[in-house]
C-alpha cells in the first residue's frame, strides 16, 4: 500500500491548482462557519433563510454542504447578518 503524504489541505490532496485549492479552503472555511453560527443560534431553516434574506431551499443546500453553489461574497454576507465579524489574514510564511 502506498502512503500519500498531505499539504494539509484536502483541495490540494485532491488534484486542484494552487488558487482554486485556495479558493475553495476559504469557502469551506466561511461555510462552516455560517453552518455553526446557524447552529448556535438554534435557527430552522426557515428562520435562517428570512434573516439572511434567502430561500428556505438555499439554507438546505448550505446545510447539506454544497460548496459549488455559493461565492466567498455570499458567504461573507452570511456572516455579517448573522452578527458574526469577518476578517482576512494573508501569511507571507505560507510557501507558493
Amino acid at each position: 500500500m502506498k502512503h500519500h503524504v498531505t499539504n494539509k489541505n484536502i483541495f490540494d490532496d485532491l488534484g486542484f491548482d494552487a488558487a482554486k485549492a485556495a479558493n475553495l479552503k476559504i469557502r469551506a472555511a466561511l461555510m462552516r462557519a455560517v453552518e455553526e453560527e446557524l447552529s448556535k443560534k438554534n435557527m430552522t431553516q426557515a428562520q435562517a433563510a428570512k434573516l439572511l434574506g434567502v430561500s428556505q431551499p438555499r439554507i438546505s443546500d448550505l446545510r447539506r454542504g454544497k460548496l459549488h453553489l455559493f461565492t466567498i461574497d455570499v458567504l461573507v454576507n452570511m456572516l455579517v447578518k448573522l452578527g458574526k465579524p469577518v476578517s482576512l489574514v494573508i501569511d507571507d510564511r505560507i510557501a507558493a
